[in-house]
């Protein structure tokens, strides 16, 4: 497909056209391209409101420049082929420009998000329940600035949402819920304030469907016990 066509649709400016939507259904490469580039979007939606930001390392622009250079320079013969088929000339200079901005925006700021500079209360393993399938798992961290980071893997495919809850073992019924995983692996929730993690320390990935109901479904996939 042609490159400016695919941001477009990364971007979501452009609708799809039916012959789009066959070659994309074909074709790996465009594919991760086009998702690729949708990432890149994602975070840059996600940090569009951070201001006065530091300055990326110089020798992240060294790398980008380095990477624009050598998109630039004259292949011929068996090695033009090679490079093109490794990675077409363009993707280069857009993913490094977009690389840049996401440098700039998230790649300070968004890691840091993570650094985790609070100290950890709590963590837990979570496990997979009898009717998940054995390849799904996570780990969960709560730091003592009340957010709860979540790294989970192999969830399965739901029509509804995934929520977090934090359970107490000893009281049947009594939880809290602590926010819905966006739909990607790693996410950081808050916390409700006032929860006692001595109590509720069950933590509890769900399946819940759309209907209104703000009540855990019954249906869940992971569990893991948070120890200090």
């Amino acid at each position: 497909m042609d490159p400016d066509r695919l941001v477009l649709l990364a971007l979501s400016e452009e609708v799809e056209e039916p012959t789009e939507i066959d070659h994309l259904e074909h074709c790996a490469g465009c594919r991760h391209e086009i998702q690729a580039l949708r990432d890149v979007a994602e975070i840059g939606a996600e940090t569009g409101a951070i201001r006065d930001l530091p300055a990326p390392p110089e020798h992240v622009w060294q790398a980008i420049r380095a990477d624009v250079a050598a998109t630039r320079a004259p292949v011929t013969g068996l090695t033009r082929h090679r490079v093109r088929r490794a990675r077409p000339r363009w993707l280069a200079p857009v993913l490094a420009a977009a690389a840049a901005a996401v440098i700039a925006a998230a790649g300070t700021v968004g890691f840091d998000r993570f650094a985790d500079r609070a100290p950890v209360l709590a963590r837990a393993t979570l496990a997979p329940l009898e009717t998940v399938p054995p390849n799904a798992g996570g780990a969960v961290q709560v730091f003592s600035d009340g957010r709860l980071r979540i790294d989970v893997q192999n969830l399965p495919l739901t029509s509804g949402f995934h929520e977090v809850w934090l359970l107490d073992p000893d009281t049947p019924g009594k939880m809290v819920a602590v926010g819905n995983l966006p739909g990607r692996a790693e996410a950081v929730l808050t916390v409700p304030a006032g929860t006692d993690l001595n109590r509720y320390r069950l933590v509890d990935i769900s399946d819940e469907p759309h209907d209104g109901d703000a009540t855990h479904s019954g249906k869940s996939l992971l569990r893991g016990t948070l120890t200090k």
